[in-house]
């Protein structure tokens, strides 16, 4: 074991977060998942779906070990090879993807049989590749029209196509880039003129969804059906009296928040987790809280928050820009998605199907997180082999700077002995005199 963690590279404490996040996320998981064995197979058990999480985090963990060795630079290169892939595979999530909750977030993967979120793959490649354009325009600044074919268009390009079928992950990777062009001192009253145009084609692909409906309601076209969701979730949040499934959950999560106390009801004891549908992974934060408590679920907040402060040392610590924001755009984006799951478990947000990162079951959205971490710990581990040169650099000249030292002692010892040899010479006293 101990070797296996020293052959670990980048920040270790990063390391050890995630190592917690994970390992506790094995019981609430195995117990939230019990609801979902009755439904599917009448007999309650879970291990079959405990089993599969522990692959999943297994899974996850590999991918980490083997991303965070590769040199964090290749991926400036890489996200410009990925992102027109990443577009057809948007493409075809959109037209043919698999439908589940009237949404095609999916592809399953042939040979293997495996669902995968497109969509999660789009992000981590997108912020890399903003990440590059601003390292690579921060010594040469770019006008702002060339800036909209260079940097805006792909951006609207990905946001597009990710967001008829999932408006929060959309507007997360929104608010995301925004953030990151700004940490990236893309000028301000560009960011003005692009938040307003993003709003204004939100408006109109929002309008034009309610004219196809108004038009045909049979028959709307598969890009504008999630509009009347949206506009049926919004509605439910703002009216506390509404009835609907998004208010059902809820209600449920508020029910096991409110039950949990201070310490909560123990390990597995959850009641609510029959009745939350989406209890393992949408609303696990709300089982969390019943079971372990308000101090389980401070604990859970506060193990993400340090986990925010390592990335910022992270990003202060990397020796290049590149590194730099893209220990942001990946980092941040992880915490504030768990920020989200909280406030919608609470009623603070409206449902949004955001899962609580390296906790919550599922394959591919952990898998993505961990991709993301793997590429974070490259930028890491730069630092720590770029300290250990300067260390080995420093050894190096300080066992020169003593072999030096050393010939100059032994050469004046040498000039000492010699002086000495010629005063006391009996021939040169004889000449003396």
């Amino acid at each position: 074991m101990l070797k296996i963690i020293n052959s670990l590279k980048g920040d270790k404490v990063i390391w050890a977060f995630v190592a917690l996040l994970a390992l506790f996320s094995f019981m609430p998981v195995f117990s939230a998942s019990s609801n979902l064995a009755y439904m599917r197979h009448g007999s309650g058990n879970a291990i079959t779906y405990f089993v599969k999480h522990l692959a999943h985090i297994f899974i996850g963990f590999f991918i980490i070990y083997q991303v965070h060795k590769i040199p964090y630079h290749y991926f400036r290169g890489i996200s410009r090879i990925l992102l027109p892939v990443v577009w057809l595979l948007l493409s075809y999530t959109l037209f043919f993807g698999i439908e589940q909750g009237s949404a095609t977030r999916w592809i399953k993967v042939p040979f293997i049989g495996i669902s995968f979120q497109t969509s999660a793959l789009a992000f981590i490649v997108l912020m890399i590749f903003v990440a590059r354009y601003l390292s690579k325009t921060k010594s040469e600044s770019e006008p702002f029209k060339k800036s909209l074919v260079n940097l805006w268009l792909p951006i609207g390009i990905t946001i597009m196509l990710i967001l008829p079928n999932n408006f929060s992950t959309a507007a997360l990777i929104f608010a995301m880039v925004l953030m990151l062009t700004f940490i990236g001192n893309y000028p301000l009253k560009y960011l003005g003129i692009i938040v307003g145009s993003g709003l204004l084609l939100f408006v109109l692909f929002v309008l034009t969804a309610k004219v196809f409906e108004q038009a045909n309601p049979n028959h709307v076209p598969g890009i504008f059906k999630r509009v009347t969701t949206w506009e049926n979730r919004i509605a439910n949040f703002s009216n506390k009296d509404a009835d609907s499934d998004d208010k059902y959950q809820i209600e449920y999560a508020k029910t096991a928040i409110a039950t949990g106390g201070i310490y909560g009801l123990g390990p597995g004891k959850s009641v609510q987790k029959n009745f939350l549908p989406q209890s393992s992974s949408d609303f696990i934060y709300a089982i969390i809280v019943e079971e372990y408590g308000l101090i389980g679920g401070i604990s859970v907040l506060c193990l993400y928050l340090l986990l925010l402060f390592r990335f910022v040392i992270a990003a202060h610590k990397a020796n290049s820009t590149f590194g730099k924001l893209m220990v942001i755009g990946l980092g941040f984006p992880i915490v504030f998605q768990a920020l989200i799951n909280m406030a919608v478990a609470v009623q603070l947000l409206p449902v949004t199907g955001q899962t609580l990162p390296l906790i919550s079951s599922g394959g591919s959205s952990v898998w993505m997180t961990c991709i993301a971490i793997g590429i974070i710990l490259s930028v890491t581990k730069k630092e720590e082999e770029i300290a250990e040169e300067l260390q080995e650099k420093q050894k190096r000249e300080d066992a020169l700077q003593r072999l030096i030292d050393k010939q100059l002692k032994e050469e004046e010892a040498d000039e000492s002995e010699e002086d000495y040899s010629i005063k006391d010479n009996p021939m040169n006293v004889v000449l003396n005199k």
